[in-house]
């Protein structure tokens, strides 16, 4: 992870009150996993109709727990709409940051030097951390960002918070609070569901940015 200088006069970036891990029923929110596969089948459609690409890189990174696997149908029609859509190819992304972080640059700066212009960056879930700050250390790498259910605030506000101890969550969200003066300076995307039942789905909207879109969706987190 690369250290940058927070700006003492950037304002605070606006914590949402009453954050925290979805509660146990919201967790049946997800079992609409075949309904939203059923949504996706009737309105596929009308996704022929969406505006063609480039040709331009576009890195795909997994959520938490997952791989590349879990994003082949997205890589799939995105290379049908004519985006040259790639895989993170880390294995499964178990959660640690700076390593996969890290991991994430190096892959970024491999895809750039091949294709030889910014490429955009497309992350789910955890892997939306990792592409927002690669965006914010190396803004001339990056040329749109899309974020799809990622917690902006550390793990406090998902499932996964318990696969972390109480002193690495306290680290994070100090991580958070210096990294955030930074801004990202590129286009952001940011997609999320108020039926998420594995990230609090009001710790996903990205309202501080310089040049955000949010985008609001009915499915739920892995929907």
């Amino acid at each position: 992870m690369v250290d940058r200088a927070p700006d003492p006069d950037a304002p605070p970036f606006p914590r949402p009150a009453g954050l925290a891990p979805p509660p146990p029923i919201n967790r049946l929110k997800e079992l609409r996993l075949g309904f939203d596969s059923i949504r996706f089948t009737l309105t596929s459609p009308t996704l022929l109709g969406a505006p063609r690409g480039d040709d331009r890189t576009t890195l795909v990174v997994p959520g938490f727990k997952t791989d590349d696997r879990s994003l082949l149908p997205l890589r799939t029609f995105l290379r049908r709409r004519n985006h040259d859509a790639r895989p993170w190819r880390q294995g499964v992304n178990d959660g640690d940051v700076d390593r996969l972080l890290d991991a994430t640059v190096e892959r970024t700066h491999e895809l750039v030097e091949r294709s030889g212009r910014p490429i955009n960056l497309i992350g789910w879930s955890l892997g939306g951390v990792y592409v927002r700050e690669v965006a914010r250390d190396h803004p001339d790498l990056v040329h749109r960002v899309v974020t799809m259910g990622t917690p902006l605030f550390g793990p406090h506000h998902t499932l996964g918070h318990t696969f972390y101890d109480t002193e690495r969550l306290d680290r994070i969200a100090a991580q958070i609070d210096d990294r955030y003066r930074t801004p990202i300076e590129c286009p952001i995307l940011t997609i999320y569901s108020r039926n998420d039942g594995v990230v609090d789905w009001k710790a996903c909207p990205d309202t501080w940015s310089p040049d955000v879109t949010l985008f609001e969706t009915p499915s739920a987190h892995i929907g």
